[in-house]
């Protein structure tokens, strides 16, 4: 009976040792991934789609959409493609919204394709990819930062050469965002690919 209680000890404690590592290793993996600045002349950015509120665009789209558009002031000949569909609570599509951003930072619409029927992120860069002209090769995806990692992993899937450009992630959601994309990954990594539906 003693014996068998020090087993269940040691396993429990085993498995609490197991997790926090496992932690550690998500977070760094996140980190590093959002860690990196681009270099400039990248061809294109894709700009992953996240809540709007009605017609208001949530705080995790809007910081986004503006790191997107800083990189484009700096680098006139990059396009952006606006990705993401309309959802619950929806008026405009998410693309809608992101083009209304990058219009109001004085972007000009030719340099914007929508991409407007996605619903997650390995649809957010699929179907952003089709759209992609035929010369664009080099890539950016503009994303929080705490997602930076996941998306990276999808663009590999789909044959995309890009990199992350992190957008920082709202104060009030660090802690959500970071616990859902650790089940997010987790996921991943447990069914082995994305499935686009």
């Amino acid at each position: 009976m003693v014996m068998m209680k020090k087993i269940i000890k040691y396993s429990l404690i085993g498995l609490l040792l197991s997790g926090l590592i496992y932690t550690a290793f998500l977070h760094y993996s996140i980190h590093t991934a959002a860690s990196g600045q681009p270099e400039d002349g990248a061809d294109y950015i894709i700009i992953l789609g996240a809540k709007v509120n009605g017609t208001v665009p949530s705080l995790a789209l809007q910081y986004r959409a503006d790191t997107a558009a800083a990189y484009m002031k700096k680098n006139p000949e990059t396009i952006a493609v606006a990705s993401g569909g309309q959802g619950p609570g929806e008026e405009i599509t998410e693309a809608e919204a992101i083009s209304r951003i990058l219009r109001g930072h004085g972007i000009d619409e030719k340099r914007i394709i929508k991409e407007s029927v996605s619903t997650s992120t390995i649809e957010n860069l699929s179907f952003s990819k089709k759209v992609l002209p035929e010369n664009a090769k080099q890539g950016l995806i503009a994303t929080n930062d705490f997602h930076i990692y996941r998306s990276l992993l999808a663009a590999e899937q789909l044959g995309l050469d890009v990199e992350g450009l992190p957008a920082k992630t709202p104060g009030v959601a660090v802690l959500k965002s970071f616990s859902r994309e650790y089940l997010a990954i987790t996921n991943y990594y447990v069914r082995g690919r994305y499935e686009a539906k």
